[in-house]
């Protein structure tokens, strides 16, 4: 006769051959390590692919905008010329895929100036579109005082200097080059270090009150000038009152340049 309650003492003191076991439990930990990983480099990969596709939009929106203003750069003879971009792109673009081409680009918007914040349409041929904005900021170096300029002083190279600002910020104009400059004359004092607009300046006068000049007369072919001073500043084309060194006699003259009058008679 066999008895079957001593079956289970045949195993007795040995591990018993299940999945949840030390082994089995071994085998299991790196299973789903190796699953883990996989999903980390999935979503790493798809983050990446997003990641590039805002990138691509960026780098799409912030090439038209200087194409734009480069255009803009060759109009109105801008030098040295420095661009920063702030671009804005909606939160949606980090579900996208990058694009196989690069983007389209179409202005959407009626901004008057290529320096104003544009209103963009960013399409993928390969079917996504969305919108985005941005908006170029221009760098130029502008004329500015190297020291202090008084009232009437005409402008030479040494009374400037060249620093660079961004222009959409001077809303009473400047001047990109220091020989625009040189050579006029300061309607009011300017300050060390001062941009340099164009209410400020104005023609230098040719002739100043004062000042000795050269008075010149014309008949019939013959030419003939003496010395005489000016009474009162002038431009080419003024008539002013001068006096006749010579003679003492005051009389209306025309001024033609710098430091050169002829009598109205």
């Amino acid at each position: 006769m066999i008895s079957l309650a001593e079956k289970p003492t045949k195993y007795a003191g040995r591990e018993p051959l299940f999945p949840h076991g030390p082994d089995g439990s071994k085998g299991s930990g790196k299973t789903a390590s190796a699953c883990f990983l996989a999903a980390l480099l999935l979503t790493s990969a798809s983050t990446a692919a997003r990641a590039d596709a805002t990138a691509q939009v960026r780098q799409a929106v912030e090439r038209h905008l200087q194409v734009m203003l480069e255009g803009q750069a060759a109009r109105q003879g801008w030098q040295g010329m420095q661009l920063h971009y702030d671009v804005s792109v909606p939160v949606g673009s980090a579900g996208l895929t990058e694009c196989s081409t690069a983007p389209q680009i179409q202005a959407t918007g009626e901004a008057p100036s290529a320096m104003d914040r544009q209103q963009l349409r960013v399409s993928c041929p390969d079917g996504w579109s969305l919108n985005a904005t941005g908006q170029a900021h221009v760098f130029l170096p502008v004329v500015h005082a190297a020291g202090i300029i008084d009232r009437g002083q005409t402008l030479t190279a040494n009374d400037l200097k060249l620093q660079r600002i961004n222009i959409a910020k001077a809303r009473r104009g400047y001047y990109n080059r220091i020989e625009e400059v040189a050579g006029l004359s300061a309607k009011r004092r300017i300050r060390a270090g001062q941009t340099i607009t164009p209410a400020v300046l104005e023609q230098a006068m040719a002739v100043k009150r004062g000042q000795p000049v050269k008075i010149v007369a014309s008949h019939d072919g013959i030419e003939a000038s003496t010395s005489g001073e000016a009474l009162a500043d002038g431009q080419p084309g003024d008539v002013i009152r001068v006096r006749n060194m010579g003679s003492g006699k005051v009389i209306d003259a025309k001024v033609l340049e710098s430091g050169v009058v002829t009598s109205t008679f």
